[in-house]
């Protein structure tokens, strides 16, 4: 996913540019806050979802031979009387989530609630969903607003960590559950039944902002639509290996494990708990400073009883 997937030397980059003022390379614009381009955004996205419907008749009764693709028109001549998006309370699914300015840089100390808006088609029929620490395995399309598709992974599975995502994308899968599956088809392909569909529109503060990648379609401020079936994902994903479920090491419980980094001061890559086998850079394991039992429970130890964590304290 060239165009979806955040590189953690991304991340790494931007921490760093807000240290040693270095610049990455991305589309020369005007600056523009962080508020304000959150305003943009819902606009936009809101006045989209109020002149916009998706093949819903299809779902509602499938046609045969239906693929059970997500598709969007104009609701306008032919179209007049579908049912806009918006209006579909049921299930268009929205979620605020604050980001501030320094995730991208800025100076600004701004605070700002963006709006995600999640569009379930169909829930899926598993028994939980993923966290932001999970891998999933998925079918996805991204596109701008006006339908200028940018990366898509339609026919074939892709297995993504969600935290390695834009931070919307991650976010906006945790609406839905996966299906059953996979089965083989006799041809070197699987398929699943009953799998989570689903449709997330991101405002660009929860996505590239102005780091728009270089060579793509996508332009600074640019709001993205992503198309999803969520086919599978796997539980508790230990990304780091360091023996802590990645959803566990969210430690400030915001859903955002990339700010999570408790020794970033030592770090000269920024590399956050979830991707650091050595969360407080003492030299000793994070696997070597918890306990796990033989059904794979985590539990914590406090050797000095300062009530910090072992593995988050280097002087332990």
């Amino acid at each position: 996913m060239k165009n979806v997937l955040i590189l953690f030397l991304c991340i790494a980059l931007s921490w760093s540019c807000k240290k040693d003022d270095d610049k990455l390379e991305v589309d020369s614009v005007p600056p523009q806050s962080l508020a304000d381009v959150a305003a943009e955004d819902d606009a936009e996205i809101r006045a989209y979802l109020e002149t916009h419907f998706y093949n819903y008749e299809e779902f509602d009764n499938p046609p045969g031979g239906f693929d059970y693709k997500i598709k969007f028109d104009t609701i306008a001549g032919d179209n007049a009387d579908k049912t806009p998006m918006i209006e579909m309370t049921d299930k268009l699914k929205t979620e605020k989530i604050t980001v501030v300015s320094a995730e991208f840089g800025r100076d600004e100390d701004e605070v700002v609630e963006h709006t995600l808006y999640i569009l379930v088609i169909r829930e899926g029929s598993g028994d939980a969903s993923p966290t932001i620490g999970d891998y999933s395995v998925l079918h996805y399309e991204g596109s701008l607003l006006n339908g200028t598709v940018f990366d898509a992974s339609v026919f074939v599975e892709s297995r993504l960590y969600l935290s390695a995502t834009v931070r919307g994308y991650g976010n906006g899968i945790e609406y839905l559950k996966p299906g059953v599956g996979p089965f083989e088809n006799g041809d070197g392909t699987v398929s699943f039944d009953d799998y989570g569909i689903g449709a997330i529109f991101i405002p660009s503060g929860l996505a590239y902002f102005d780091r728009a990648p270089s060579g793509s379609s996508i332009a600074s401020y640019a709001p993205l639509v992503f198309k999803i079936d969520l086919l599978a994902f796997e539980e508790d994903t230990d990304f780091d290996g360091d023996g802590i479920p990645s959803i566990m090491e969210d430690l400030n419980g915001d859903g955002n494990l990339n700010n999570d980094n408790t020794d970033e001061e030592t770090e000269r890559i920024f590399l956050p708990n979830h991707n650091d086998p050595d969360d407080d850079a003492d030299g000793i394991l994070t696997i070597d400073e918890i306990d796990i039992d033989e059904e794979g429970n985590v539990s914590f130890r406090d050797s000095d009883g300062d009530g910090i964590k072992d593995h988050l304290d280097n002087d332990s």
